[in-house]
């Protein structure tokens, strides 16, 4: 009767409304790992607390065993938690490669995603005679990790260019064209040399100048361009590795939940720097905005000519500079770049120098 009588006009039925941002509840996601597990380095912890707050590519060099794996894979325990259009973003992503768990509907943490080696172009970037997202795509939203970087065919390398940029893949095959979603961020590990011990002080290393340059060269300057953060990651002095339980409160670093903070505080001036404006984040910055929100002083502007007429840098990687300097502004709440930020943004790019 109550349906008669709401078609007839004689009564009124409130709508009623599910809160499913309220039943998504990412907070609470756990990851098992930590930031003040990783000894020493406080160099690479700084990079990756900046490469988290502006969603910036970075790629790290240094001997075996300096602790490289170990920094990317704690990255995503730094990263803000994921909003409610992320979550349902990977969920789809995942729900169409049958990756959902059955107990539980959606995913909820940051994707990381490590491939091997050995991946082919379909399963990178996506494809197959019935296209389906390839890794780049489960990575969105998250970090895509790629270690051993030189290993990598460079025709699968090659095609990581169009999705960085873009933040999208197409795939077209005979009668239809597929488009999946692959804004991720990039962290790459390479050794310095094949031996792997370039840079190693105790000059262990047995590899010749030809043979480093022909390894470095697997990776395209275009690609490296892309990265916008590159640092070196030394061997771990004995002094910064704490094996007595007395000194281990002395010894130990931030935890992930201390530096996520900070990160999260200079997300919230790039959400409300980049509220009318296609971008979310300083990474993804292109010329028109860096000229709208990263203006620099005279000081700053000769800085940043004489890095570019030393090092040579391309005008990409002169952009990618003036974004690390945003976002290490931001992490000081600060309005303009200063030239401190862009002295460290342009330390940053060890691989040009």
């Amino acid at each position: 009767s109550q349906i008669v009588d709401f078609f007839t006009g004689f009564t009124n039925i409130e709508t009623h409304k599910i809160d499913s941002a309220g039943q998504i509840d990412t907070s609470g996601v756990e990851y098992g790992m930590d930031f003040s597990e990783v000894m020493g380095q406080q160099h690479a912890k700084r990079a990756m607390e900046i490469a988290a707050a502006g969603f910036h590519n970075i790629i790290m060099t240094g001997p075996p065993g300096s602790g490289k794996s170990m920094l990317a894979k704690r990255l995503a325990t730094i990263l803000p938690e994921l909003t409610f259009k992320e979550a349902i973003d990977v969920t789809r992503i995942y729900s169409v490669m049958g990756l959902l768990e059955d107990k539980f509907p959606y995913n909820l943490s940051r994707p990381f995603r490590s491939p091997h080696h050995t991946i082919s172009n379909a399963g990178l970037v996506g494809g197959g005679a019935k296209p389906k997202p390839g890794e780049i795509s489960l990575a969105h939203n998250g970090v895509l990790f790629l270690d051993e970087l030189p290993e990598f065919k460079r025709n699968v390398l090659e095609v990581l260019r169009q999705p960085l940029e873009d933040g999208k893949v197409s795939i077209a095959r005979a009668g239809m064209k597929a488009t999946y979603p692959s804004q991720f961020m990039l962290v790459a590990a390479m050794n310095p040399c094949p031996c792997g011990y370039l840079s190693d002080p105790t000059g262990k290393c047995t590899c010749t100048q030809p043979q480093v340059q022909r390894y470095r060269s697997k990776i395209s300057g275009p690609l490296l361009d892309r990265i916008d953060i590159q640092i070196e990651v030394p061997k771990v002095k004995y002094k910064d590795l704490s094996y007595n339980l007395k000194d281990t409160c002395k010894t130990k670093g931030e935890t992930s939940f201390e530096i996520r903070k900070r990160v999260k505080e200079a997300r919230k001036l790039q959400e409300i720097r980049f509220e009318r404006s296609s971008v979310s984040y300083n990474a993804r910055m292109h010329s028109r905005h860096l000229q709208s929100f990263c203006s620099l002083s005279a000081q700053c502007e000769k800085i940043l000519e004489q890095a570019v007429n030393v090092l040579g840098f391309s005008a990409r990687a002169c952009h990618s500079v003036i974004r690390v300097a945003r976002t290490i502004a931001d992490l000081e709440n600060r309005l303009k770049i200063k030239r401190h930020h862009l002295a460290e943004a342009i330390h940053y790019r060890s691989l040009d120098r």
